[in-house]
């Protein structure tokens, strides 16, 4: 009976070291899809993003993975966010400074459409019954505007986001993974803004 205990125990502890040592490799593993961060100071004003970066890993990405017609949150884990530090024109809204969240409606052809969100909520808020409420969604856009996708032959293995200052006035914000890259100007009014200071003195 004594070794039978003592068999049990040993048993026990072997468990649990196991059970240990698997929760801990986990908890120090990579994430799969790591947080990245992207900013740049584009005239007075700056632009900054947060999001994750998944990976293809030989996957088909648009069409499949993320479905065309549906609203995806344009990164992975935390939903994707950009600030500005000053007010800025995207299409024909003048958005305040802030922080905001973005999406992507991706289309099997034509125009793309990217939200920007004024509530700062993730896709998830506005999930019903396993869909997207198109709708919803879209009535809580600060603004959205409508680009039309490239497609090359190189793979873009994770998901990367860019801003480009171009003339120092109007910034060129850029998503790319696999082969598309999708981008949409900021303007960041510069000539507005000197006008101010020029009254303001």
């Amino acid at each position: 009976m004594k070794k039978v205990s003592i068999y049990l125990l040993s048993l026990t502890a072997l468990v649990f070291l196991f059970a240990t040592g698997q929760s801990q490799a986990q908890m120090f593993s990579p994430a799969p899809s790591p947080a990245a961060h992207v900013s740049q100071v584009v005239g007075f004003t700056k632009i900054s993003m947060d999001y994750s970066s998944p990976a293809v890993k030989g996957r088909k990405v648009f069409g499949e993975l993320e479905k065309f017609g549906v609203t995806w949150r344009a990164g992975a884990n935390a939903p994707t966010t950009i600030e500005f530090s000053t007010p800025v024109r995207i299409g024909d809204k003048n958005i305040p400074a802030g922080k905001y969240t973005l999406f992507i409606t991706p289309q099997a052809s034509g125009e793309w459409t990217i939200h920007i969100n004024s509530k700062g909520n993730a896709v998830y808020a506005y999930t019903k019954d396993g869909k997207v409420d198109e709708t919803a969604l879209s009535n809580d856009d600060i603004v959205s505007v409508k680009a039309t996708p490239t497609t090359g032959n190189d793979v873009q293995e994770r998901l990367t986001y860019s801003i480009s200052a171009e003339n120092n006035k109007v910034a060129k914000v850029t998503m790319a993974w696999e082969k598309t890259k999708l981008s949409f100007m900021v303007d960041t009014q510069v000539d507005q803004k000197m006008e101010g200071f020029k009254t303001a003195f």
